[in-house]
C-alpha cells in the first residue's frame, strides 16, 4: 500500500494539471468561437449542416479520449506496483531467517527510522537486504519471535544509539503481513533495510551467545581508536583484517614520531654536532636523528686508528681503546642514557634527541616538509638537515669479478666493518690493501703491527710512487712509504689492478705490469663517494665537479634544508667551492648547521683540519688544500720525544685532536729566534712544516709531527697573504724549540 500511495501522489498532480490543462483549452477555445460571427459560403452549404459546430464536438472527444486514456494508464500502474509489492513481500517471507544475537542490534533500528521519518525517501527495492553467501544461515523458526524482539524494543527506546551497523539480514525487514500492512509501522520497516555491503562485525564470526559478541565489538574497535582511522571507517567485511593489522603495526608505528621539529637525517659526526649546536641555542628544541645503522652516533676515526693498538680481546664488544696517552674512552659520542627513546618523543617536555636507528629515508617531499622511511612510515619536518655521509668507492674489478670475490672483499667504513676485518685478519694467512691514501696507509701500519705476533701477511698496493703521494711531497712520501716497510707491510708501489679471479681458495690480484698476488682477503680503501640518493625526490642540486649536495656559504641548500659533512659541496670564502671528507669537517659543518637551523644565519669560514696517524710516533695535521700537485715549500727540525702523537694526546688529553680545537683567531706568538736551518731533504723527517702555494699564496700547510699550533695555520690561510720568506713564517710554529 505504500508503494501505491506513494505513485499516486506523484501521479496525481500530473493528472490535475493535464485536467486542468484540457478545461482551460476548452473553455479558451469556446470564448474565441463566441467572439467570431460565422460566416458560411452558401456555395459550400452542402459540405455540412448549418450553425458549423462540428469542429468543437471533435475536440472535446479528443480531450475526452485522452483523459480517459491517462486515467487507464494510472490504474494499470497502480495495480502493478501493488502486484510486484505482494510478490516482494511473499519473496521475503519464502526466505530463511537468521536469528538476532540478543539485544546488541535491536536499538539500532531507532537511528535509522527516525532519519526515514524525517526524510521521507522511499527506498529503492535493491537496497533491501540480501542473505550473504559466505554467512550461515540459522534455523528459520528463530527469526520471527526475533522480528517480534526488534520491533519491540525499536517502539520502546526510538532514541537510543550504538557504534556498530545492522546486521545486512536485519529480521525486522521481514515483519509479518499484517505489520507491514499497519500505516505507521510501514515506513519504518522500509527505511531500517541498511546496504548489503555493511554487515555487522557479529555476522563475521561464529554464532555466539550475546555477552561474548560484545567483547568481541569492543576488542575490534580499541586498535582501530589507537590507530586513528580517518572518520568514514572502511566497509566493515574488512573489520577483522584492519584490527589485526593495527595491533601488529602498533609497536613499530609507535617508535616512530609523526612530526619532528628539527629532523637530521644521518647518524654520523655532522648530525650529533648539529643537534648539540641545536640544543645548546634551542634548550628545549626535540631533535630526532634517522640513521640507516643501528648504532648510535660515534666517531670514525678510531676504527682505522686506535683501536687496532688495544690490548683488550673483547675490543670488537666494546668499542673502548686506550688513547696515545693511555687514557681509556668509547667511541660513541654519548651513552644511551643521553637520548630519549622515540616513543617518548612527542611527549618530553624538555625536548631532547632521540635516535631512530635502523631506518632509511628513501625519499623526500620539499614542498609537504616530510619524509618517507623505508618501511613507508611518513615523519614531517620543521626544519630538516641532510647529513648522508659517504659511501665507500669500489674497484670495478672487484663489482665484476663474482660474488667469491666480493665475500671476501670489505669496503671499511663502520663499525660492523671493523669487527669483520678484526675477526677476518685473526683467521687468515694474507691480506691485501688496496689503496695509498689516509685509511689506506693507516690500516696498513695496524695490520703490520699485527703480524708480528701472528705471521699474518700484510700487502698494500697503490697507483702512486709512495703513500699518500696525492697529498705530500714526493720526497716526504717516500720516506712515508719506508715507514710502513718497517712496520711490517710489504708495499708495493705504481700498480694498477687488471683483474681479480678466485682460484685453489686465494684471491688472485693481476698487475697491468703482468705481477700477480696471491691473498686471502682484501680491504679496498679507494675513496669515497657522496651519499646523493635523496637529490632526485629532493630537488636538491649535485655540484658536477666536486659531487655532493651543492649548498651556500650558510649551508643551505633549500628552504628548511641544510646540508653538513661529507656530503656537503659547501663555498669557502677563501679558497673557493669545496667538498671535504674530514672529521673535523664534520664537527664543524654540522655544528654551524645546527646553528643556522635556528636561526643564527652565519656563512662558514671556518677552515676544517685533518689528521692521520701512522702509530704512536708519526702523525701529522693538515689543514685547506692539501694537494701534491702544488708547489711546495718544507722547513723541518729535527725532532723531541715530544713530537709524537703519543706525546700530543698526553698535552691535550684527548685523541681525538679537533676537539682540542679552538675557533678563536690565533695570535702570532713569538717567533723563535733560533735561526732555521737550511732544508735539506734527508731521510730523516723529524718534524717540519710544508706550506701548499698556488699563485705565492699559501693555500694548504701540513704540520708533520708538529701538534696544536693548527689556529696559526688557519690564520695564515684566512689572511690570504703572499710571503717572500715562508722560513720566517715557519718560525710562527715554534718548529726549532726543543
Amino acid at each position: 500500500m505504500l508503494k501505491c500511495r506513494t505513485v499516486w501522489k506523484k501521479l496525481a498532480p500530473l493528472a490535475r494539471a493535464s485536467s486542468t490543462v484540457c478545461r482551460q483549452n476548452v473553455r479558451r477555445a469556446g470564448l474565441t468561437n463566441g467572439r467570431i460571427p460565422i460566416r458560411v459560403p452558401t456555395a459550400h452549404m452542402s459540405t455540412g449542416p448549418a450553425g458549423g459546430g462540428g469542429d468543437n464536438l471533435k475536440y472535446a472527444l479528443l480531450v475526452g479520449l485522452a483523459g480517459i486514456g491517462g486515467l487507464t494508464y494510472a490504474v494499470k500502474t497502480l495495480r502493478g506496483d501493488q502486484k510486484r509489492y505482494e510478490e516482494r513481500i511473499a519473496e521475503i517471507e519464502s526466505r530463511p531467517h537468521k536469528a538476532t544475537k540478543g539485544p546488541v542490534t535491536d536499538v539500532q533500528t531507532a537511528a535509522p527510522a527516525a532519519e526515514a521519518s524525517e526524510t521521507d525517501a522511499v527506498p529503492e527495492p535493491e537496497l533491501e537486504a540480501a542473505p550473504s553467501p559466505e554467512e550461515p544461515s540459522p534455523p528459520a523458526e528463530n527469526a520471527a519471535p526475533d522480528a517480534e524482539a526488534v520491533a519491540h524494543d525499536a517502539e520502546a527506546a526510538p532514541s537510543s544509539k550504538t557504534t556498530e551497523p545492522p546486521p545486512a539480514d536485519e529480521p525486522v525487514v521481514e515483519a509479518s503481513p499484517e505489520e507491514a500492512a499497519a500505516p505507521a509501522a510501514v515506513p519504518v520497516v522500509e527505511e531500517e533495510l541498511p546496504p548489503p555491503t555493511e554487515p555487522s562485525p557479529a555476522e563475521l564470526s561464529e554464532p555466539e551467545p550475546a555477552p561474548t559478541l560484545v567483547e568481541e565489538s569492543v576488542t575490534l574497535t580499541e586498535p582501530a581508536a589507537a590507530a586513528e582511522p580517518p572518520a568514514t571507517a572502511p566497509p566493515e567485511p574488512q573489520s577483522e583484517v584492519v584490527a589485526e593489522s593495527a595491533v601488529d603495526s602498533t609497536p613499530a608505528s609507535a617508535k616512530v614520531p609523526s612530526h619532528a621539529p628539527y629532523l637530521l637525517i644521518g647518524g654520523g659526526t655532522a648530525s650529533f654536532a648539529a643537534a648539540r649546536s641545536i640544543r645548546a641555542r634551542d634548550p628545549g628544541a626535540k631533535v630526532l636523528i634517522v640513521t640507516d645503522e643501528p648504532d648510535l652516533p660515534y666517531m670514525r676515526p678510531p676504527l682505522s686508528k686506535e683501536l687496532w693498538f688495544s690490548d683488550d680481546p673483547s675490543v670488537t664488544e666494546t668499542l673502548r681503546f686506550k688513547q696515545w696517552n693511555g687514557k681509556e674512552r668509547s667511541i660513541y659520542f654519548q651513552p644511551p642514557s643521553f637520548y630519549i627513546k622515540p616513543e617518548d618523543f612527542d611527549s618530553a617536555e624538555n625536548g631532547g634527541v632521540a635516535v631512530l636507528t635502523c631506518r632509511k629515508v628513501v625519499h623526500m617531499d620539499v614542498r609537504g616538509n616530510k619524509v618517507k622511511l623505508d618501511d613507508n612510515i611518513e615523519i614531517s619536518y620543521d626544519k630538516c638537515l641532510v647529513a648522508t655521509g659517504g659511501i665507500p668507492r669500489n674497484l670495478q674489478v672487484i663489482e665484476r669479478a663474482g660474488e667469491e670475490v666480493k665475500k671476501r672483499t670489505t669496503l671499511f667504513r663502520k663499525i660492523e666493518d671493523f669487527k669483520s676485518l678484526e675477526k677476518v685478519s685473526r683467521n687468515i694467512n694474507s691480506i691485501t690493501i688496496i689503496g695509498g691514501g689516509f685509511l689506506g696507509s693507516e690500516l696498513a701500519c695496524a695490520l703490520g703491527r699485527r703480524s708480528t705476533e701472528s705471521g699474518l701477511e700484510v700487502i698494500q698496493m697503490f697507483p702512486e710512487k709512495g703513500n699518500m703521494g696525492k697529498v705530500l711531497p714526493e720526497y716526504l712520501s717516500n720516506w712515508t712509504t719506508e715507514k710502513v716497510k718497517r712496520e711490517g707491510v710489504k708495499v708495493i708501489t705504481e700498480s694498477l689492478v687488471k683483474s681479480v679471479t678466485y682460484k685453489d681458495d686465494k684471491l688472485e690480484i693481476h698487475l697491468k705490469d703482468g705481477r700477480l698476488v696471491k691473498t686471502d682477503h682484501i680491504v679496498a680503501a679507494v675513496g669515497l663517494e657522496p651519499n646523493i640518493d635523496l637529490a632526485k625526490s629532493a630537488g636538491l642540486e649535485v655540484d658536477s665537479d666536486f659531487g655532493g649536495y651543492r649548498v651556500n656559504a650558510e649551508l643551505q641548500a633549500r628552504s628548511n634544508i641544510w646540508v653538513a659533512g661529507d656530503a656537503a659541496c659547501f663555498y669557502d670564502i677563501r679558497l673557493g667551492r669545496r667538498r671535504v671528507e674530514h672529521h673535523d669537517h664534520a664537527v664543524v659543518s654540522g655544528r654551524l648547521a645546527g646553528e643556522n637551523m635556528t636561526g643564527a644565519n652565519k656563512p662558514y669560514w671556518h677552515q676544517s683540519m685533518f689528521w692521520s696517524d701512522l702509530g704512536p710516533d708519526v702523525g701529522y695535521e693538515a689543514i685547506g688544500i692539501v694537494d701534491s700537485s702544488l708547489p711546495t715549500v718544507g722547513v723541518f727540525a729535527k725532532a723531541t720525544a715530544k713530537d709524537t702523537p703519543k706525546a700530543a694526546t698526553e698535552q691535550s688529553g684527548t685523541g681525538i685532536r679537533s676537539e682540542s680545537e679552538t675557533e678563536d683567531t690565533a695570535t702570532s706568538p713569538v717567533a723563535s729566534a733560533t735561526p732555521p736551518p737550511v732544508v735539506e731533504h734527508k731521510d730523516d723527517y723529524g718534524k717540519g712544516v710544508i706550506f701548499y702555494l698556488r699563485d705565492k699564496v699559501v693555500v694548504g700547510i701540513i704540520l708533520w709531527n708538529v701538534f696544536n699550533r693548527m689556529p696559526i695555520a688557519r690564520k695564515i690561510i684566512k689572511d690570504g697573504e703572499e710571503h717572500a720568506d715562508l722560513n720566517e713564517v715557519a718560525k710562527l710554529f715554534n718548529i726549532h724549540e726543543d
